[in-house]
């Protein structure tokens, strides 16, 4: 499905901005080999969370292709370090400061943006130019299998994707984005880590383990 996608005319409009932006001498992040990375090891059937975000990091060596993530010794992020307090306010656990969020991808969280490429500095440059129908078609795909899925929504542009996910096998969960501009709207009260982990338990499920094994 992906693929047909990104071999059709999304794809190619995509490719072609894409160029036309390195042309222009723009730096693109994350670094084009590197913007599927959340998908190199987890299959849709594999996929316990989906946790959506908006678009990658704009600054030099931040963006990973994992949502969120950045390059073990950089630092993190103020929107990496809410998450983290968010976790240990949450679930009462220390966690991994690294900024690799590898341990997750393992449990079957796929960390996700709505937008999979940026202009460095140019936050929400590449809104608009495809990703979306990409990222939609991920969404759904996850979400059509009859895995237990819990989306965890966070910011304006994620939350507009709760439209996507049907089934009673999946559990939408929705708060601000962790970013200082939004975090104090909520996010730091969501308690999105422990209500994933009590809904999986409830199907019978392993909850996810949030901090490093």
């Amino acid at each position: 499905m992906l693929r047909d996608l990104l071999d059709g005319p999304v794809g190619s409009k995509l490719d072609a901005f894409l160029m036309s932006e390195l042309a222009r001498g723009e730096e693109i992040y994350p670094a084009l080999p590197f913007v599927f990375s959340c998908l190199n090891t987890l299959p849709p059937s594999g996929v316990r969370v989906v946790i959506l975000g908006q678009d990658p990091y704009h600054q030099p060596n931040q963006a990973t292709g994992r949502a969120f993530e950045v390059p073990a010794g950089t630092k993190l992020p103020p929107s990496l370090v809410n998450i983290y307090k968010l976790v240990e306010k949450d679930l009462g656990v220390r966690v991994d400061s690294s900024g690799l969020l590898s341990h997750w991808e393992t449990e079957g969280v796929l960390l996700l943006n709505t937008v999979l490429t940026v202009n460095r500095g140019q936050p929400e440059s590449h809104r608009n130019k495809g990703w979306e129908r990409v990222t939609d078609r991920i969404i759904e795909a996850v979400a059509a299998t009859r895995t237990h899925t819990a989306f965890l929504l966070w910011g304006e542009h994620a939350k507009k994707k709760a439209q996507l996910v049907r089934g009673e096998h999946n559990l939408v969960l929705v708060a601000p984005h962790p970013s200082p501009l939004s975090a104090y709207r909520g996010f730091f009260d969501c308690n999105h880590f422990s209500r994933t982990n009590r809904w999986l338990r409830e199907r019978q499920q392993s909850p996810i383990q949030w901090s490093p094994h």
